[in-house]
């Protein structure tokens, strides 16, 4: 249904804080030159939760226009409330994405049967294909594994981003599930084991600066080539855990300052990197030819 690399795209914001949306088409014109199949919008590196309903709706909208067909643009439209989120995946559907990514209700930590009915009522109101989005570190609920079978006979919920951190739950999943049902790895420092266990791909936050080299590493996987899919993987182990020393995207936003794709600096409540932290990114970014 979609590639094997999606950037999980950051969101651009000019010096007075609101959103760039002639450097968000060229931020993304840049990604899919550089190894991106597919871009997600208005996820968690995109700051979703700090854009309003009008600016998801023209990110979408001038970032579609961008890209064109060179690239799936999925719209991240999961919110803690369900008539919320079905209103933004209509509104996105308008705008031309090619696919959504909601991710479990946060906060409210509703019981499973809460999830299925949820993310049951937004496949419903949309034609769109749909990636559930499991990420308990940040929501406080976990999409079960019987939860996750169950939503994968919906016919329009096509995969998961599984950033879930429990590589025996990924392993079952991937026994069990429909063919049709597509898993991507939610983080990219466990990618390669999880293409191993049956993944996909990846939504990724590296891409942005590594999207060919990740490309290479699924494709030397895919390929059956296991010592070069390796080899890219200890490569990018540095830069994988510099891009999380604080929360994402403030290591990001700095490292695309330092390589020419600027997206302005964070929105309240996350702040622009230390000092220390950005020395950190730069030194990674130095030891990867990357500068």
């Amino acid at each position: 249904m979609f590639g094997r690399v999606i950037t999980a795209m950051a969101t651009p914001f000019d010096r007075d804080g609101a959103v760039d949306l002639e450097r968000a088409r060229g931020l993304a014109e840049h990604l899919v030159a550089n190894g991106s199949d597919g871009l997600v919008l208005a996820g968690s590196t995109g700051e979703s939760p700090t854009l309003s309903f009008e600016e998801k709706r023209d990110l979408f909208a001038a970032v579609t226009d961008g890209v064109g067909s060179r690239a799936d643009v999925i719209a991240g439209t999961g919110t803690y409330d369900t008539r919320e989120t079905i209103h933004l995946s209509t509104m996105a559907a308008e705008q031309g994405v090619r696919g959504l990514l909601v991710v479990t209700p946060y906060y409210s930590r509703p019981p499973q049967s809460g999830l299925l009915a949820h993310f049951r009522a937004v496949a419903k109101a949309t034609d769109l294909p749909v990636i559930l989005y499991d990420i308990p570190s940040r929501t406080a609920r976990k999409i079960e594994h019987e939860t996750l079978l169950a939503l994968a006979e919906v016919p329009n919920i096509v995969g998961v981003k599984d950033a879930a951190g429990d590589l025996a739950g990924t392993a079952r999943l991937a026994a069990e599930k429909p063919d049709d049902f597509t898993i991507w790895s939610g983080d990219d420092a466990v990618t390669l084991p999880m293409l191993s266990l049956g993944a996909h791909g990846v939504i990724s936050v590296a891409s942005h600066l590594v999207g060919t080299r990740l490309q290479e590493l699924v494709e030397a996987h895919a390929k059956g080539d296991g010592d070069l899919a390796a080899s890219i993987n200890r490569e990018l182990v540095p830069l994988f855990d510099v891009l999380f020393i604080t929360s994402n995207p403030i290591p990001l936003k700095a490292a695309l300052a330092m390589i020419g794709q600027p997206a302005g600096d964070p929105r309240l409540p996350l702040v622009p990197a230390t000092e220390a932290e950005t020395t950190k990114v730069r030194a990674v970014l130095q030891r990867l030819g990357l500068l």
